[in-house]
């Protein structure tokens, strides 16, 4: 998984793993015997996988890397024998696993089937503790003082087989992983955040999976340059075709139509084969191929009354963009400039970003909405927007106090 810039970390180079870089496991008897092996380890268990993020539709992983005292380091491919994973799945029950950045790995993990019982998240610790930078690389270099190898994160790790140097790069993002682990929690404890971490761990395992976006084809970048509904019904037929085709070849959309060539076609409203194909994009070998499926989203579109064609600004859940609030709400922006110097002041006193004193959507709408009149009244919306009892003890007073003078 990419861990964030691969710029070069002082430190003593981490070239490979101490054992090697292990064969990935693909078979069922590979993933028992390595279940067998976690069982006899101790323990942590440092857990990461590496996903084909912009080359395949699909968000699963492509790899697993595990390694535990004890146990040694294990490289799982799990495409090919998915249900033989059931071993692997019941040796990391009950026991800590340790991630960076754990919202990107746990998604994938489930859709195999793995749970997750308690969790340690570096990236997070390295937040909380106020750590300048919370990549991978430069938290490993500044809490254990190695520098890793890295450069692959970003490839296409559906490809088979994987390169050595992939397969050495996935290796050490878990080989010393337990170890900033163990020197986040110190300095967490150091620092009387230890508590707030194990809350937000908690939080984060938690936490369900983000509802379906709603009208994700409004996503669509250029979107704004199209002027009437008819077009942006042109665009959502094309957008649904090309994810219809996208989810069947497991390509990333994006490669299999840009964006522009999409919002183009919507614009341009080809009426025959031969005019959309003498657009751009759609005149190549491979866009020929599927110029029936894409004219037929678009004869669609055309198709539809009027009564059925999508508005022109999608849902907005209540609250514009910020910078719209001096306007639209100008209450709601003194309250949220006032909130946010507040916050900002906390932020300096105990090193901790700003976004991760309060969730910014909470802080939105209790701005946006501005019911909450006392302490109780902040302490109650904010629980109800997701914001962790550490939190709330840390920045309600002075977020009610903003508020007052707003």
């Amino acid at each position: 998984m990419a861990k964030g810039p691969a710029e070069p970390v002082p430190g003593i180079p981490l070239t490979e793993p101490d054992e090697g870089v292990p064969e990935p496991l693909t078979t069922v008897e590979e993933f028992a015997d390595c279940a067998a092996a976690l069982l006899r380890g101790t323990g942590p268990i440092a857990l990461d996988t590496e996903r084909a993020s912009g080359f395949t539709y699909s968000s699963r992983a492509y790899l697993i890397q595990i390694k535990r005292t004890g146990s040694g380091l294990f490289l799982l491919d799990p495409i090919h024998e998915p249900e033989g994973l059931a071993p692997v799945i019941g040796a990391l029950r009950g026991v800590e696993w340790v991630l960076h950045a754990a919202d990107q790995d746990l998604p994938c993990l489930r859709d195999d089937g793995f749970v997750c019982d308690e969790l340690f998240d570096t990236e997070l610790a390295g937040r909380l503790l106020g750590a300048p930078r919370v990549n991978l690389a430069a938290m490993t270099s500044e809490y254990t003082g190695y520098a890793l190898a890295k450069g692959h994160g970003a490839a296409d790790w559906s490809t088979r087989p994987l390169p050595h140097d992939w397969l050495n790069y996935a290796a050490l993002d878990v080989e010393v992983l337990v170890d900033l682990r163990d020197e986040a929690y110190e300095r967490l404890e150091d620092a009387g955040k230890l508590e707030w971490a194990l809350e937000e761990f908690e939080y984060e395992r938690t936490r369900p999976d983000p509802p379906p976006k709603q009208d994700p084809w409004r996503r669509l970048s250029g979107l704004s340059t199209l002027r009437n509904r008819r077009q942006l019904a042109r665009a959502r037929e094309l957008w649904l075709a090309r994810d219809e085709m996208a989810e069947q070849r497991n390509v990333a959309p994006g490669r299999t139509l840009p964006d522009a060539a999409i919002v183009n076609a919507a614009a341009k409203n080809p009426t025959s084969e031969a005019e959309l194909t003498a657009l751009p994009v759609f005149g190549g070998p491979r866009m020929r191929r599927s110029a029936k499926r894409w004219m037929s989203a678009i004869d669609r579109a055309n198709a539809l009354s009027d009564a059925k064609l999508p508005p022109l600004h999608g849902p907005r859940n209540g609250m514009p963009a910020n910078n719209r609030w001096a306007k639209s709400n100008p209450e709601a922006a003194e309250r949220l400039a006032k909130v946010r110097a507040a916050l900002a002041g906390i932020s300096d006193e105990v090193a901790v970003p700003v976004e991760n004193l309060l969730p910014t959507d909470a802080v939105r709408q209790l701005c946006w909405e501005g019911t909450a009149a006392g302490v109780t009244q902040v302490d109650d919306a904010l629980a109800a927007s997701g914001a962790r009892d550490w939190q709330r003890r840390l920045t309600v007073p002075a977020v009610a106090a903003a508020l007052a003078t707003a």
